[in-house]
Formats: C-alpha cells, structure tokens, sequence
C-alpha cells in the first residue's frame, strides 16, 4: 500500500514539475554583441527586422534619410513619422549611426 501512495503520489508531482519547467522559459536577454543595423545605409528589407518596424515605416525612414542627411545619433530618428519613445526603447539596443568618421587633423 505504501508503495503504491509513493508511485500515486510522486509521479504525478515529477511530471507537473516537469511541464511547469518546460513551460515557463526564462526570457533570454537581448544579444547585444550581434551585429546591429546601421540606420544610415539600412535598405527598407533590413529595417524590417527591427520590432514595429514596418514597410511602411522603414521606407519614411529611407525618405527621411535621402531628404535629410544622414542620422548624427540614433535618437534622431524619432523625428521618422512612426516612431515614437516606446518604439525608440524597443530598437535602441539593435541600432547604429554606424563608424564615426570624425577625425583630428593634426597640425
């Protein structure tokens, strides 16, 4: 009888146990060593691959780039109809100005 509590007991907890487990995942956090897009030289497919960043959106980011310049700094392109601070915070860690091409001339 005993044995039997133990087996009607303990592998039902193990396999509850175990389905709780696999079920809830820890989120990763983002890699942030993985190549970011540089927003300056990005093509519309490239944009894309940002979160809330949709055709439509990628393209006015183009649009904007080709009427404006290039970005100075990765903030600037809240300035893009479409993106906003919370869409800003979701694609900072995924986006570059790329390579700063400053440099001192020395005298």
């Amino acid at each position: 009888m005993k044995g039997f509590f133990l087996k009607g007991f303990v592998l039902p907890l193990v396999l509850a146990f175990a389905l709780t487990s696999i079920l809830v995942v820890p989120s990763q956090p983002q890699d942030t060593t993985a190549k970011k897009i540089d927003i300056n030289s990005a093509s519309v497919q490239e944009l894309q691959k940002l979160p809330r960043i949709g055709a439509a959106v990628a393209q006015r980011i183009v649009d904007y780039r080709e009427e404006n310049g290039k970005f100075a700094k990765i903030e600037e392109i809240m300035k893009v109809k479409g993106i906003g601070e919370k869409t800003f915070l979701q694609i900072k860690p995924l986006i570059t100005v790329g390579q700063e091409t400053k440099s001192k001339k020395k005298e």
